[in-house]
């Protein structure tokens, strides 16, 4: 379950993204129709925008400043580099709305091991057949259950992150560790997730 703290950061960025792809002031109306988060996320994400100074409200529209442009364009570049990493395993559809979820969650870290994967042009393993302690680069999520790809993206698991399978436990569920996290996941979600192996934890 993503808690309101992270409901209220995706709506603050995809406020950023809409407006900077429209290059002009919106309607509150033009930009909750696109966003579709709940009115309170929305006009609360608003008023701490403005408190940021990234945008500028007057009455029913809203617009960004040349601080707000700036992170706006941040936010087009991680989508368009998650974009078209997806597209070697995905259609246009299916990877632009994979990248929507995704570009909420990653760092210009993973961003950037993203990019090195895309050189490598490596698939990976299912991580369910991943090496015990074996240190794993993600390279993708293939399960096309869009609640299931954004819970796994919500406990850090997604393309350009490390993770170390460290148990299989008896029954249908292994353990993982991802940055100082162990995680236990059922053997039907670890093998949505593949993986490049290339060093011991």
């Amino acid at each position: 379950m993503i808690d309101e703290s992270s409901v209220l950061k995706i709506a603050k960025e995809d406020i950023l993204r809409v407006l900077g792809q429209a290059k002009e002031k919106l309607s509150l109306r033009e930009i909750e129709l696109d966003i579709k988060v709940p009115h309170a996320f929305l006009s609360e994400a608003i008023k701490e925008l403005e408190g940021e100074g990234l945008i500028s409200a007057e009455q029913e529209s809203v617009k960004l400043t040349e601080r707000g442009k700036s992170l706006a364009e941040d936010v087009a570049r991680k989508h368009l580099a998650l974009e078209n990493y997806l597209e070697k395993t995905r259609d246009e559809k299916a990877a632009h709305r994979a990248a929507h979820i995704l570009e909420h969650y990653v760092s210009e870290e993973v961003i950037n091991r993203i990019r090195k994967l895309s050189a490598l042009e490596a698939e990976g393993i299912s991580l369910i057949n991943s090496r015990l302690n074996k240190i794993g680069l993600i390279t993708d999520i293939i399960s096309s259950d869009y609640g299931l790809f954004e819970r796994i993206v919500s406990m850090g698991m997604f393309p350009g992150e490390e993770i170390v399978l460290t148990n299989r436990l008896l029954g249908d569920s292994v353990i993982v560790r991802v940055k100082n996290k162990k995680i236990a996941l059922d053997k039907d979600i670890a093998k949505e997730i593949r993986v490049l192996e290339y060093g011991r934890s």
